[in-house]
């Protein structure tokens, strides 16, 4: 199937969506104009006119902290960006949160199968290769306590420990888009297979698990 994302980002801003993450889009008449959730009322936020400028914004947290992961809640504030139409809508937007557009394109048609974390560590090799020994109980401790969106990650969590093992350490909010707050009002961002830096933490696990010697 052909993605459109500028027409599919056009049918959800007339369906009444208008957040993503924690940044919220606010039509005007000559074009949109984006804030952070926690800035739509001020009137001292500093403009940026550029879909560059949103690389810029979310590179660095409120204490210039480098933020490896652009879906983490540490999205700074004090900013309005606003861009003329929806082409460079949209490449804001992917800036800000890169390829979740297209996550939740290929989520509504059914085209974004989710992976059990089992099937992901299982791929890994080299130094990563220990993260096989991880157990479902390790494993949905480390979830719980790095995928949360309080303070992980603000995408919703699609896969499983593995076929026969949910994740039970986030609450269905966190795991299912139609359970999500406001699910008419957001393009969720979506997580279907357990990421780099997942990996990396489930290697630490492993490796302060292991008995000495």
């Amino acid at each position: 199937m052909k993605r459109n994302l500028n027409a599919a980002l056009e049918a959800w801003l007339e369906q009444g969506f208008r957040q993503i993450g924690q940044i919220v889009i606010q039509p005007q008449e000559n074009g949109y104009t984006l804030t952070h959730e926690a800035d739509t009322d001020r009137t001292d936020l500093t403009p940026y006119t550029r879909p560059a400028d949103a690389r810029a914004l979310s590179t660095l947290d409120e204490h210039g902290v480098f933020r490896p992961l652009k879906t983490a809640p540490t999205l700074k504030r004090g900013w309005k960006l606003s861009v003329p139409d929806l082409a460079q809508l949209r490449l804001t937007l992917d800036a800000f949160y890169p390829a979740m557009l297209g996550s939740f394109f290929s989520y509504q048609t059914g085209q974004l199968p989710a992976v059990p974390l089992r099937e992901t560590l299982n791929r890994q090799s080299g130094m990563y290769a220990v993260t096989k020994k991880l157990t479902d109980t390790q494993a949905n401790v480390l979830v719980g306590e790095s995928c949360n969106s309080q303070s992980g990650c603000l995408k919703l969590v699609l896969w499983r420990i593995s076929e026969e093992t949910p994740v039970t350490s986030l609450p269905p909010s966190e795991l299912d888009p139609a359970q999500s707050p406001q699910s008419n009002r957001r393009i969720p961002l979506l997580c279907a297979e357990a990421c780099n830096l997942l990996v990396a933490k489930a290697r630490e696990v492993v490796k302060r698990s292991a008995p000495p010697g």
